[in-house]
């Protein structure tokens, strides 16, 4: 019994250091992403904060600007949103894609944008503080997803206080 108790210790122990290696590493510290075939790079900074936003005076909009620094083609390949409150539209030299929003309420289409090196895309964030009703109000987070066949997504990530 003894045994069986020690070997079932130590799966468990190898299993949880199997996922712990496993994890990707996610973290980008608001300034770039760097992606195993290319870099993006995103203008200014890819969090950004409203600050306090009133649910009666409407949607907000944002735009961040990311660079294909790096020396490859990287294709864009999904945009999603992290929330129903939330759209993106992908905007290069003048052509519109979207807009996506969080998926569950929509289809998350394959886009296949390609960025060039040194290529600029905007993404233009519209949220609207009133999409939860009363219960929206408070500081929230969301995010902005672009998935991409470098391997690494870019984040986009914004802040607000919402107040009725």
């Amino acid at each position: 019994m003894k045994k069986i108790i020690i070997g079932v210790g130590l799966g468990v122990l190898i299993l949880a250091g199997v996922i712990f290696v496993a994890q990707p590493n996610t973290s980008n510290n608001g300034a770039a992403v760097v992606a195993s075939n290319g870099t993006f790079a995103v203008e200014e900074s890819s969090s950004y904060d409203f600050g306090s936003i009133s649910m009666a005076a409407g949607k907000v909009t944002r735009q961040f600007k990311v660079r294909n620094t790096g020396a490859e083609t990287v294709i864009i390949s999904k945009m999603y949103t992290s929330c129903m409150c939330t759209n993106a539209l992908l905007i290069k030299r003048e052509k519109r894609f979207g807009p996506y929003g969080m998926p569950g309420h929509a289809a998350v289409p394959i886009i296949n944008v390609p960025m060039e090196p040194n290529e600029e895309v905007i993404v233009e964030v519209v949220f609207d503080p009133a999409a939860h009703g009363p219960a929206g109000v408070g500081r929230i987070q969301r995010e902005v997803i672009l998935e991409n066949n470098a391997g690494q997504p870019v984040k986009l990530q914004f802040s607000a206080l919402v107040k009725p």
